[in-house]
Parts: structure tokens; C-alpha cells; sequence
């Protein structure tokens, strides 16, 4: 590869007796020869490596620009190291993320991560999670989650993240302005239209203070203005497994909702004397 052309080159190894001298601390020897057997007898074996080796290997070989191993281990990754994904998916989807040849790596930890959300967001370490990666995932139409549940670990995430505890009426100006500046970039990929009635009034309104108040206005008067449809500007539901030759998979949050708005009346009378309140005051 390029990389060894320059490795061995006079400006760059050292040379003794003759021999190039060639250090590579951050190659384990293991996998340091698994790729010279490649390199020099055109064959490798990757059933005997744990998934984190392989992970390893992947990435050493990237660093060595051996482009075909590149391929060929993100898709022995992909179909027999599933459960490697699952163990440390945080770690894992980071790491991807950094390694900008690991493209069909990086689609298949996200289409499974958004299959199975859970495995990431309930995780000890999604806390931890890199800003980006999670603006990844939440731009997905495929995150197999209730809208709900998303914002909520999103909320998680920004309070540990911005050290915060979740007590709204503690909050000081300062406080607030953290918050919002860490939601920013997250607010327009939750459905908020997708949240019926009930959880937007004890898990949304409650934190009318760090959202934009003319989403909070358009919320609100979707939730209690008979037959209101959605704004023109509002992000289409995520696709479900639902099916119908009748009804759109983006019209049936909508229509749950307005379900919820006969069922929950009195609920909805409460959201709107605060907010009469509110605008009161």
C-alpha cells in the first residue's frame, strides 16, 4: 500500500544494517501478523478473533490503507459479529464514526440500533453519547421507538450531559440557557405532532421554557382546537410497522391523536387555562 511505500522509505524509517526498522505500538502483534500473512500470502482468518479484535484489526488495516481488508472485515462484521454490537454499542458506533471508509459498517450499526433502540438508549454509557451521533440516529425515519420515549432520553441525555438536574422549577436563567442551547440542534428532528395529548401535557408542556414558544403555541392548539392538522412546516412521522390500503403510516399518529382528544377532554381543558394563563401573565 501507499502507506508501507512511505513507511519504508528513507525519510521516514529507520534503517539498521541494512534492515528497515518499522514501529507500530498501537498494532497489537497478533493482528500485526495476521495482516502480513495477508500481505504475503494473500489469505486471512478472522473466525478465531473475538468481535473487539476484529474491531481492532479493521482499524489498523484502515490506518495501513490495505483497502481490500477494509471490505472484507466490515462484512465479516456485519454477518457473523451481530452480537458484538449489542455489548458496547456506544463504543462502537464512536469509533465507526471516526473512520470515514467504514460506510457499510456505519449503515448497518445504525439500521440495527434503530431496530432495536433500546439496546443504545438503554445503555449505562448513551449518556456519553457524542452530539452528532445521536443527531444521526434522531434524523432517522426508521427509529423503531414511540416519539415520546425519544424525547425522554433525550432529556436524559442533556441533563447529564449539561449536568443539570431534571427540576424544572429549580432552573435559573442560566440554567435555561444551557439547555437550549444543547437541545438546539435536536428540537426539529422529535415529532411532536406524534406525542399524544396526555404526554405532551405531563412530558412535553412542563418544559415549555427551554422550547421555542411557537411550537409550544402550534402544539397546543393542535391538541385542543377540534380537526387542526399539523403545521405545514412540522417533520412527518417515522414509518411503522403498521399497514392499512386505507390510511398513511404518517396520518395515523394524527388520527390516534385526535382519538385522544375526545378520551382526554378534561385534560385538554387544563392545558388550556395554563396556557390562558400564561399569555395572561
Amino acid at each position: 500500500s501507499q502507506y508501507f511505500r512511505s513507511a519504508f522509505s528513507n525519510e521516514w524509517a529507520e534503517k539498521k544494517d541494512g534492515k528497515f526498522i518499522f514501529k507500530k505500538p498501537n498494532i497489537s502483534p497478533q493482528l500485526f501478523n495476521i495482516i502480513l500473512r495477508f500481505i504475503y500470502c494473500g489469505n486471512i482468518e478472522l473466525k478465531n478473533l473475538q468481535g473487539p479484535d476484529v474491531l481492532k484489526l479493521l482499524i489498523a488495516v484502515d490506518e495501513l490503507n490495505i483497502h481490500p481488508l477494509v471490505s472484507h472485515i466490515q462484512e465479516f462484521l456485519i454477518e457473523h459479529q451481530t452480537e458484538f454490537l449489542y455489548q458496547n454499542p456506544t463504543g462502537i458506533l464512536e469509533t465507526v464514526y471516526q473512520h470515514e471508509t467504514f460506510t457499510d459498517l456505519w449503515n448497518f450499526c445504525l439500521e440495527k440500533i434503530c431496530e432495536e433502540p433500546k439496546v443504545l438508549f438503554n445503555s449505562d454509557k448513551f449518556i456519553d453519547l457524542k452530539a452528532p451521533l445521536l443527531e444521526s440516529l434522531l434524523k432517522r425515519d426508521d427509529l423503531n421507538m414511540d416519539e415520546i420515549e425519544i424525547w425522554e432520553n433525550l432529556l436524559k441525555w442533556c441533563f447529564s450531559q449539561q449536568n443539570i438536574k431534571n427540576e424544572p422549577s429549580k432552573w435559573n436563567k442560566e440554567d435555561i440557557t444551557k439547555i437550549e442551547r444543547a437541545l438546539y440542534r435536536f428540537i426539529p428532528l422529535i415529532r411532536f405532532y406524534d406525542i399524544d395529548p396526555t404526554d405532551f401535557f405531563y412530558k412535553v408542556y412542563c418544559y415549555k421554557d427551554i422550547l421555542p414558544q411557537e411550537l409550544i403555541h402550534d402544539l397546543l392548539e393542535f391538541h385542543i382546537v377540534p380537526n387542526i392538522k399539523p403545521k405545514s412546516n412540522f417533520t412527518p412521522s417515522r414509518k411503522t410497522n403498521f399497514k392499512s390500503t386505507l390510511i398513511e403510516p404518517n396520518n395515523v399518529s394524527i388520527l390516534a391523536s385526535w382519538i385522544d382528544k375526545k378520551v382526554l377532554h378534561v385534560i385538554i381543558e387544563k392545558i388550556f387555562l395554563i396556557n390562558l394563563n400564561y399569555y395572561i401573565a
